[in-house]
Formats: C-alpha cells, sequence, structure tokens
C-alpha cells in the first residue's frame, strides 16, 4: 500500500513538473522567444534553436546564425504542405527522369526519411541568404497559412531554388515521427500558434560536432531559454 501511494505521488509529480517545464517553453513561443529542442540520444543527438515562424524577424535568424549554425529551415504542419501542393523532395526526385536515382537518400542513418521539401526565397528578397531576407520568407511563409487560397498565394510569393529549405512534418505528426520538424511543429499548435516554425541546429566549433547536451543546458540556462527533452514531449503528447 505503501509502495503504492509512493508511486501514484511520484507519477503526479512527474506530470506536474512535465507541464510545468512544457508551460514555460510554450510562453516562450506565444512571446517570439526561442525554445531549444533535443530529440534524443538514440536519434540524431541534436538540439535545434526553435522560434514560432510567425514572429520571425532579422535578428531571430541573426542569433541562429550566430549561436545555432546548422541548417535554418521552414517546418510547416502536413495539412498545410498538402494544401500548397508541396511533396518531400526524395518523391519529387524519385518521378523525375533523372539516371542516377542511388543518389536518392533512402532512411537516414538514425532511421527516418528526410522531411525536405522545395526550397525557397520570398519573391521581395534579393539574394536570399541575408537575415532580412531570410526572415521575410521565413514570416511570409507563416503568414500563408491564414490565406484562403493557400497555394495561389504560395505560388505567386516564393520563388524555388531559395536559401530557405522547406520540412514537411509527418501526417500524425509525434505518432509518425519523432524528429526536431515534428516536435517544433507540435509545440507551436499546443501553444495555438500557426504550425510553422523556424529551426536550427546547433554546433559546436570547438568539436566541430553537434552541441552536446550538456553545454546546450548550459547556454541555455545563460540566456533565459528552456530546454525541452524529447521524451519529455512525448510524455506530454500521450497523456493528451
Amino acid at each position: 500500500m505503501v509502495i503504492t501511494t509512493f508511486l501514484v505521488n511520484f507519477i503526479i509529480s512527474l506530470k506536474q513538473f512535465l507541464y510545468m517545464s512544457l508551460e514555460f517553453a510554450l510562453q516562450s513561443l506565444k512571446r517570439g522567444e526561442f525554445v531549444l529542442l533535443f530529440d534524443s540520444a538514440g536519434r540524431e543527438n541534436e538540439i535545434d534553436m526553435v522560434v514560432a515562424a510567425e514572429f520571425v524577424t532579422p535578428e531571430h535568424v541573426a542569433r541562429m546564425r550566430q549561436h545555432a549554425g546548422g541548417l535554418l529551415c521552414i517546418a510547416i504542419d502536413h495539412n498545410f504542405a498538402t494544401s500548397l501542393e508541396l511533396r518531400y523532395m526524395h518523391e519529387i526526385l524519385s518521378d523525375s527522369p533523372i539516371s542516377n536515382k542511388e543518389m536518392i537518400m533512402g532512411l537516414a542513418p538514425y532511421g527516418d526519411h528526410p522531411t525536405f521539401s522545395l526550397s525557397v526565397n520570398h519573391y521581395q528578397t534579393y539574394t536570399g541568404i541575408t537575415d532580412t531576407d531570410r526572415a521575410l520568407t521565413i514570416k511570409e511563409m507563416a503568414n500563408i497559412f491564414n490565406v484562403e487560397n493557400k497555394q495561389k498565394k504560395f505560388a505567386s510569393s516564393f520563388k524555388t531554388p531559395g536559401h530557405v529549405p522547406l520540412l514537411i512534418a509527418s501526417k500524425g505528426l509525434l505518432a509518425a515521427r519523432q524528429g526536431h520538424t515534428e516536435m517544433s511543429v507540435y509545440l507551436a499548435q499546443v501553444a495555438g500558434l500557426t504550425p510553422v516554425t523556424a529551426i536550427c541546429e546547433m554546433m559546436d566549433a570547438e568539436t566541430y560536432s553537434a552541441l552536446s547536451v550538456d553545454k546546450a543546458e548550459k547556454f541555455a540556462k545563460q540566456n533565459g531559454i528552456p530546454l525541452i527533452d524529447g521524451k519529455e514531449l512525448l510524455e506530454y503528447a500521450k497523456v493528451n
């Protein structure tokens, strides 16, 4: 009886901790601030800087470039991608007449299909790569979500190839794939925001590899940025 009571109290405390930790992250996203997101040690084992695309400014892009340094991408909800008539790049290439089909990536070393689609620039950008240009591309991508004829607006507003890759979240989100693409879109949905995020992997200039969790935790504390463990997010998703 004592053990049962202890376990119940422990589970309740754990749930309360998860909710508090996640709520901190959700509030940050709602304010247009960053969240750090760790997928898992058994997957990419990487931490991404994440921000809701609807709030992105050139300052956000500059900070991701300086403090993350990986590939800055736009992650979008699967249904939104479908409304834009977007497809995964590996599907596009598989249906193309290129002869070197063996070049097309199947499963990545960590076991998932890549979520890359087209790379785009907003038509009002110049080179497309500056902080100002990429911020415009990212924010305008989020703005299309609330447009009635999404596909027409998308086709008239963006050019490809561009400097910002689009990532399509898997249908079913975390139930289908547990990558940064799905996790960041899920966070935006739970926060009640447009399900479009800007994400960028955090790199380590000292080791020339992905930033370790320990270093990411230190960075998070120094900068007041919440760090979400993918396992915690999956537990929350199961409960909700």
